[in-house]
């Protein structure tokens, strides 16, 4: 029997300037009046299908706040939260973790295939750090907010990605999703 690798990938919805959410932590401006005729309309069938190929959910506790105050719509799917702080919940799939990243995939995130990181940008900037991401996806919403809480944040590091796909929305949103690219290490 084959073992077949993990897929970690990072995935941010982001104003056209990069913010993932406005200077106050608000995400409201993320619903969007606009629409573009060429685009693709999601059907509840394809984000149900979409959402049934998750394994596992690695998110932030600001996060997993938003989820509980806008309706959870991680399902009975294993949520780890990443936090320091003291939180609770009453769901039986919820997990709070506050260990390293690399310790993490390799001790929790092992019997997961298709791994799905929604957290801030500190989360998102860690993950690639360690080179522990395998694909970013980036959902581009159709408004400049001009100042907010940037999708990347003093990662401090180049890094190589390739493109494997662009989708329009009708809702004016446009997804691009790049593959990592591994950095060779020498010495």
């Amino acid at each position: 029997m084959a073992i077949t690798k993990s897929t970690i990938t990072i995935h941010m919805v982001s104003s056209l300037d990069g913010f993932i959410a406005s200077k106050d932590g608000s995400i409201s401006w993320m619903n969007s009046n606009d629409h573009y005729e060429n685009g693709i309309t999601l059907t509840e069938e394809d984000v149900r299908a979409f959402v049934d190929r998750i394994d596992c959910y690695v998110i932030g506790s600001h996060t997993y706040e938003h989820a509980l105050e806008l309706g959870w719509p991680y399902g009975d799917k294993p949520v780890i939260v990443l936090t320091s702080r003291n939180l609770e919940s009453d769901r039986s799939q919820v997990e709070f973790y506050s260990g390293g990243l690399q310790e993490l995939v390799r001790d929790k995130l092992e019997s997961y295939q298709k791994i799905w990181v929604a957290g801030g940008s500190k989360i998102a900037g860690d993950f690639i750090r360690l080179q522990l991401a395998d694909e970013i996806i980036i959902s581009i919403m159709p408004v400049i907010l001009g100042e907010g809480i940037p999708f990347f944040d003093q990662i401090g590091q180049e890094q190589l990605l390739h493109l494997e796909n662009v989708t329009a929305y009708q809702d004016g949103m446009v997804e691009l999703s790049y593959e990592v690219k591994r950095r060779q290490v020498t010495g």
